[in-house]
């Protein structure tokens, strides 16, 4: 009986496919997600988005992208930052966010982690999420 009042307290944050899109393997089912997965994936594929990228949504993503081979300096955090709360704002509506912070994380790779923190807007908890942030470059030759 407590799991499911705690399932309908949760009905809010939604279900979707898992990003990204994969099948089950024994069954061939769609994988889904729900609950704060749902919104973990969600905030991946804003974040992993560029603008325009969606023929019938341009203004969806973040457009971070546009940061890859930039100096790492304070500027820089400072441009991540404001995108990052701009684009979650306008993209998720099931969240506000409370802090954004940057890390660089290894300056000779490249690695950038971008710490998220956020209340879901129905039931005021606090969550994290950690986004790391690089360019994979093919190394295998």
């Amino acid at each position: 009986m407590d799991s499911q009042n705690n399932d309908t307290g949760h009905l809010f944050l939604g279900s979707g496919w898992s990003f990204p899109v994969t099948f089950s393997w024994g069954t061939y089912q769609l994988d889904l997600t729900s609950y704060e997965a749902n919104v973990n994936d969600s905030i991946d594929l804003i974040l992993m988005t560029r603008m325009g990228e969606r023929c019938f949504e341009p203004d969806f993503g973040s457009g971070l992208q546009q940061y890859f081979f930039r100096k790492m300096d304070e500027t820089l955090k400072g441009e991540i930052i404001d995108t990052v709360k701009a684009s979650l704002l306008h993209n998720e509506p099931r969240i506000t966010v409370t802090e954004v912070d940057v890390a660089y994380v290894d300056l000779y790779n490249g690695l950038i982690q971008i710490y998220i923190s956020y209340i879901y807007n129905q039931a005021n908890t606090r969550h994290n999420y950690v986004f790391p942030f690089c360019l994979n470059e093919g190394t295998n030759l």
